[in-house]
């Protein structure tokens, strides 16, 4: 599958990214017109944000809330790997809902995307997406 992304969204990231070292960053992607047009950076409330992440629940409600009422379409959830690996990891795909949403994950300077799915081919959770940068 393609998914078309704003460079300024691929932008963001890698720059909320490098800011957080060497902790993981996280935020949300919000879907413009069919493609990734917005994403916000949030808070990464994990126990130990240094090898996992948590995006804060209440920005991830308020996102979900604003959503019902006509606001942006939450299109999925981004990350970091201050390893500089970009693959998701195995905790990674635990945490994926078979929901259809999208994740990115920055590592290395580089952004792979990947969608969560019940059966897909990355440790049977995660489909990988070709992104389209435009």
């Amino acid at each position: 599958m393609r998914v078309r992304i704003s460079r300024c969204v691929v932008d963001l990231i890698q720059r909320a990214a490098a800011d957080a070292v060497p902790q993981e960053a996280c935020g949300l992607l919000f879907d413009a017109d069919g493609a990734i047009g917005a994403a916000s950076v949030e808070g990464n409330v994990a126990e130990n944000p240094l090898i996992h992440f948590e995006i804060d629940p209440a920005a991830l409600f308020a996102a979900i809330r604003a959503e019902r009422v006509g606001g942006p379409v939450l299109a999925g959830y981004w990350h970091s790997h201050p390893s500089g690996d970009a693959t998701p990891s195995a905790t990674d795909a635990a945490m994926a809902a078979p929901d259809g949403r999208l994740w990115l994950i920055v590592g290395g300077g580089v952004v792979t995307g990947w969608q969560g799915v019940g059966n897909g081919r990355h440790l049977g959770r995660l489909a990988p997406l070709v992104l389209d940068i435009s």
